[in-house]
């Protein structure tokens, strides 16, 4: 009897000794998982300038007459040559008679409002040309008349007047600038007899688009 269960709690003990081996140990709870941490963006650097746009050259400021009423079918041949810097310097005007009849008074005339930018003269002033006893005063102009003027000379214009051409002859008249502003211009020169425009070698009328930068 004492044998008999000192085997079965021998047998008991192996058995819960069995179970506890068998049991599979519990595994540790897993750790909470960790966000990984943003990697900041990278800040970026200057961006690169665009490319400058080329700035567009000024357009010069348009200053026109209108055509007179009388035309002259009187033919002239007419070249102009600005030759104005930033301060100033002379726009010379040349025009060839290709009549057989003389034209008694050669006129140019441009608009007045152009002495905002361009002052026209037909000669330099000096004080040696006026001052008493000095050279006779040599004038190869015959009238500087801002319109309106006594013979007929729209108001707004500026004409000068440069003596007889004769026939097949040539003038070549210098007309002085003085620069009062910048940029360029462009403006309307007419060549007249009187207050009547001449005749270009197409048979329009002598009206020449004089641009200066």
């Amino acid at each position: 009897m004492r044998r008999s269960r000192a085997g079965l709690l021998i047998g008991l003990a192996m058995i819960l000794l069995a179970g506890c081996i068998s049991s599979p140990t519990p595994s540790p709870s897993a750790s909470a998982s960790v966000e990984p941490t943003a990697v900041p963006s990278a800040t970026g650097g200057p961006t690169e300038s665009a490319e400058p746009t080329p700035t567009a050259s000024p357009e010069p400021e348009a200053l026109s007459l209108d055509l007179p009423g009388e035309s002259d079918d009187r033919v002239v041949a007419v070249t102009v040559d600005p030759q104005v810097d930033a301060e100033g310097g002379e726009i010379v005007v040349t025009v060839t008679s290709e009549s057989t009849e003389m034209i008694e008074e050669l006129v140019l005339r441009w608009p007045r409002e152009l002495n905002r930018i361009l002052f026209l003269r037909p000669f330099e002033p000096s004080e040696q040309r006026i001052a008493d006893g000095g050279p006779p005063l040599v004038q190869e102009w015959t009238k500087w008349v801002l319109g309106p003027g006594e013979e007929g000379e729209p108001a707004g214009t500026i004409s000068l007047g440069w003596g007889p051409l004769m026939p097949q002859a040539t003038l070549t008249i210098p007309v002085g600038v003085v620069r009062r502003a910048d940029g360029p211009v462009a403006f309307d020169l007419q060549i007249l007899s009187d207050n009547a425009i001449l005749t270009l070698p197409d048979g329009e009328p002598a009206e020449i688009r004089v641009n200066v930068r």
